[in-house]
């Protein structure tokens, strides 16, 4: 019971000297306040004496009155620097957005003068296609047919007082709208181009040696140079002087016959599209077989001086049907063909 005594004793003075210490610590902030507050009541007298005998004008502000003074001056101060940073950025910004709109305007003339450019290009373009078309009897008609008249009326009808990107869009409206239509016979194009190209490579057209060569002997009536008696000579006779040289096909189609004549010495019979037959004699090598597939201008045998000769040299014969044709007419459809293109 004593211990507690004591214990409760120590608590009253701890707490007495507490309450103490905080009573005097609000004491002493209390007693600032006061002295601040009688400080910052005292009045400044200001004195403005003017050099003529006018009367002395007096300004009386308490340092409170004087602290708001500074401290608005102060935030007016900062609200300026501040509005000013923020102007000068502005500033900066609206220069860059000038010089963008400057550059953008710059790309847009170029736009206006390349959409200019593919405007041009796409008339020389129809006309070209009109030309084509025409000459190959291919030129389509119809409504949505991109090549119509002479006078483009029907291209590019732009309209004279639509001005800026409005303009522009059209003018690029109306080409994509011509290309697209242009798609059909510029495929029909293809078409007939393919099956020329086709056709070209089925039929017996190109020369059937490499290299320099001349005719030794041409189709038709000949004298036999072994008897001295007139006789059909139903081929040409290629020479290049030498013996070795390659000698080609002059067309797609199969080796039906591989073989050896007396007169004609090692021969090659091709079989192509259209009932045409072309036979290759005095050949001194082969270089294909019996039953293979062979495209135009691919190497047969080489040129040689087997059989019935007065020297190295190529026979070719071109057969149609039953009928036997001179190759001469047939070697200058190429040369033709080329020089119409």
């Amino acid at each position: 019971m004593s211990t507690l005594r004591k214990y409760k004793k120590i608590e009253n003075a701890l707490y007495a000297r507490v309450s103490a210490r905080i009573a005097a610590a609000f004491g002493a902030f209390k007693a600032f306040l006061s002295r601040v507050k009688t400080a910052g009541r005292q009045k400044l007298t200001i004195m403005l004496i003017p050099h003529t005998e006018k009367k002395i004008l007096n300004v009386q502000l308490s340092f409170f009155a004087l602290g708001g003074i500074v401290l608005t001056a102060g935030l007016i101060f900062f609200a300026f620097i501040f509005s000013a940073a923020r102007f000068s950025d502005t500033a900066n910004k609206l220069q860059s957005r000038s010089s963008d709109l400057a550059s953008t305007q710059g790309r847009l003339d170029s736009i206006r003068d390349q959409t200019s450019q593919l405007v041009t290009a796409a008339k020389r373009f129809e006309s070209a296609l009109s030309g084509t078309l025409g000459r190959i009897g291919a030129k389509p008609s119809g409504p949505n047919s991109p090549v119509q008249s002479g006078d483009l009326a029907s291209f590019l009808e732009s309209d004279a007082s639509s001005t800026g990107s409005v303009r522009e869009i059209g003018e690029l409206q109306r080409v994509t709208d011509y290309l697209e239509k242009s798609v059909d016979p510029l495929k029909q194009l293809g078409s007939l181009l393919q099956n020329q190209s086709a056709v070209l490579t089925e039929i017996p057209n190109i020369w059937p040696v490499k290299g320099a060569s001349h005719i030794s002997m041409y189709y038709g009536q000949n004298e036999n140079p072994f008897t001295g008696q007139w006789y059909i000579h139903k081929g040409v006779d290629i020479s290049t002087y030498r013996s070795g040289d390659p000698v080609v096909s002059t067309a797609d189609g199969r080796v039906v016959a591989i073989g050896f004549d007396a007169s004609l010495g090692n021969y090659i019979i091709i079989q192509h599209s259209h009932g045409f037959i072309t036979r290759y004699g005095h050949l001194m090598a082969f270089r294909v077989s019996k039953g293979q597939k062979i495209q135009q201008g691919q190497v047969i045998g080489l040129l040689g001086n087997t059989g019935l000769t007065t020297g190295p040299h190529l026979h070719y014969e071109v057969h149609l049907g039953t009928g036997v044709i001179d190759p001469l007419k047939f070697l200058n459809i190429r040369a033709a063909a080329t020089a119409t293109e």
